[in-house]
């Protein structure tokens, strides 16, 4: 693998603003576009840029995949446990209803909940995927 320094010090500056992008999409999706999964795909391009530039050993050090395997079911268990605990509090499977003490607040609670559930494990899987598909041929 070559070094191009210009590369690395643009891909740099360019990651963070990414990651920042991402969260924004992500913490702003229950008031305009985006969201979960969004963010999730946003956020892994950005691991998955840095692996490009700096290589997959050195993002495989950044963000393990027994992490990543960990991640993605924790996601799934945020999105499920969310419907779960809506179950719990008398309402049907993912009424937000029942959350909080009023209705908004629940509605808004259960929509961060769902779309943080989702964007993990979005982003986690496409980085199992990627580090799949880019390890192969290794010993």
């Amino acid at each position: 693998m070559t070094h191009n320094l210009i590369l690395r010090v643009v891909s740099k500056s360019l990651i963070p603003l990414i990651i920042v992008f991402a969260l924004y999409v992500q913490f702003h999706g229950d008031f305009g576009p985006g969201g979960g999964f969004q963010a999730g795909v946003i956020l892994s391009a950005a691991i998955i840029l840095y692996a490009l530039v700096f290589g997959l050993d050195a993002a495989e050090q950044i963000i393990p995949s027994g992490i990543l395997r960990i991640l993605a079911g924790l996601g799934v268990l945020i999105y499920a446990g969310t419907g779960i605990v809506t179950l719990f509090s008398g309402g049907n499977y993912l009424d937000y209803s029942g959350l909080v003490g009023s209705q908004i607040a629940g509605q808004h609670l259960g929509i961060l909940l769902v779309e943080l559930g989702v964007g993990i494990t979005v982003f986690s899987v496409m980085l199992i995927i990627f580090f799949a598909f880019a390890g192969r041929g290794r010993p």
